[in-house]
């Protein structure tokens, strides 16, 4: 609809209980609630969370584009990402407008195409070094040594630090911060963290335990004459255009923490839903290794083969479309802003879903089929802008993206040209569990077999 028009679209939507609206339904089960929200009532549905506050989920490219970049000034984080701000505080992920801005000015030089090169030869390093103790025949949970494998990456290439010192200084803590934070942003009524609970005491002391320990490695890094090609040296360097001015030590802490969260969970998440797809389709599994054969052979891999892998690549873009990272963006409406023909007011949340759209057959020929051919020939450019976005748009579009698909690549080749991995024969049902990340719930087994 032309956006002049003198009147408004009116979203419609399921009604909902009257004081919890559809809460209950969203908490349950998101993906297939806002699935069945796009199916049922087209390019807006309108649905509450609590009695009085106003959601709405967009499934249209076009006015995604509206909400995440034309007209991105009309909105700021939504309200739920505040669970996060006692780990993340005003890092990338939880930080809005001129803050926003002048942070991913400071952190674009980490992400340099240069540097990234660098950080590819770790990632190889610790994949196959973590590789070292898998067995032929043996049991393992795929979900967890992701996790790991990516953690000891990040823990690498941030720091500089070995993988066993990394999880037990740091990853431990991060974890169980992060499932508190979950309660938090899932919760209709949340009690302030002053409030003595069991609950809040937990989440203060491992928020405070990881503050001690990033704390501690930049006052150490203040006085280290050597200088550090890691993520946190350049980060340490960086200085704004505008004012000369670099960070203060809490913003690097936020900014360190923002990095840990967005660079361990959602690659790792990727590479497990990848190698559960590729268990369940030996021809795509058969076109993969034969794509490593050729490209690198019986040699280790190195960060330049990366661009040689274009069927691996595919693989990633296939597997990040059916099972997106990040399946949900939200955004605060910070001022009345129309879009598409419909009117929102302050303080509505607007929704838009990657999963929703990435499986819409007006854009994807057999949706709910794992196809990595279909990204041949510069697919996604065939199709509007934001009918796929796996790593978000906008100002606000991850600023490790370049990264995460080298590091998602090189970690599944490294482990691909050892070992193939087939889904334990016992196995429960596959399901999402949506957290902040899409993960399968429950783990996936996995049995490890020699090539």
């Amino acid at each position: 609809m032309d956006e002049t028009s003198t009147y408004h679209n009116l979203p419609t939507g399921p009604k909902g209980k009257i004081l919890t609206g559809n809460l209950n339904e969203f908490q349950s089960d998101p993906v297939a609630f806002l699935t069945q929200l796009a199916t049922e009532y087209g390019e807006v549905a309108k649905f509450r969370m609590g009695p009085f506050r106003n959601f709405y989920l967009v499934s249209d490219p076009e006015m995604i584009k509206q909400v995440l970049v034309t007209k991105q000034k009309s909105f700021v984080k939504s309200d739920d990402f505040k669970a996060l701000k006692p780990i993340l505080g005003e890092g990338l992920l939880t930080s809005d407008k001129d803050l926003h801005m002048r942070q991913r000015r400071l952190i674009q030089p980490a992400f340099k195409k240069s540097h990234i090169i660098t950080y590819g030869q770790d990632m190889i390093d610790l994949t196959a070094d973590y590789l070292s103790n898998w067995n032929h025949g043996e049991e393992r949970v795929i979900t967890q040594d992701m996790m790991s494998i990516t953690l000891g990456i990040i823990c690498k290439t941030m720091f500089h630090m070995d993988f066993t010192e990394g999880y037990h200084r740091i990853g431990e803590s991060i974890e169980t911060a992060m499932k508190m934070a979950i309660k938090r942003m899932r919760g209709l009524i949340n009690l302030p963290l002053w409030v003595p609970t069991k609950r809040n005491r937990d989440f203060k002391n491992a928020v405070n335990a990881l503050d001690r320990i990033i704390f501690d490695i930049i006052e150490k890094r203040r006085t280290d004459p050597e200088k550090h090609e890691d993520m946190l040296g350049i980060l340490m360097d960086a200085r704004d255009d505008v004012d000369g001015v670099g960070m203060s030590d809490e913003q690097l802490r936020d900014e360190v923490m923002t990095i840990f969260l967005a660079g361990h969970e959602t690659t790792a998440n990727a590479l497990s839903w990848t190698l559960y797809l590729l268990s369940q389709h030996p021809e795509a599994e058969a076109k993969l290794l034969q794509e490593i054969d050729r490209v690198i052979g019986n040699r280790s891999p190195v960060p330049d083969d990366f661009m040689k892998l274009s069927y691996t690549q595919n693989i990633l873009w296939e597997s990040m479309r059916l099972y997106p990272p990040g399946f949900v963006t939200g955004r605060k409406v910070d001022e009345d802003v129309e879009i598409g023909g419909y009117q929102f007011k302050k303080g509505d949340i607007v929704l838009v879903s990657q999963y929703v759209m990435h499986r819409k057959p007006e854009y994807f020929h057999d949706p709910h089929s794992f196809i990595p051919e279909r990204f041949e020939n510069n697919f996604v450019k065939t199709i509007p802008a934001y009918a796929y976005f796996p790593f978000g748009g906008g100002p606000r579009v991850c600023i490790g993206n370049h990264f995460a698909m080298m590091e998602a690549a090189l970690v599944l080749v490294t482990i691909m040209q050892r070992f193939r991995l087939t889904l334990a024969p016992d196995h429960h049902e596959v399901k999402t569990y949506p957290s902040i990340t899409l993960r399968p719930k429950n783990g996936l087994r996995m049995i490890v077999l020699d090539r």
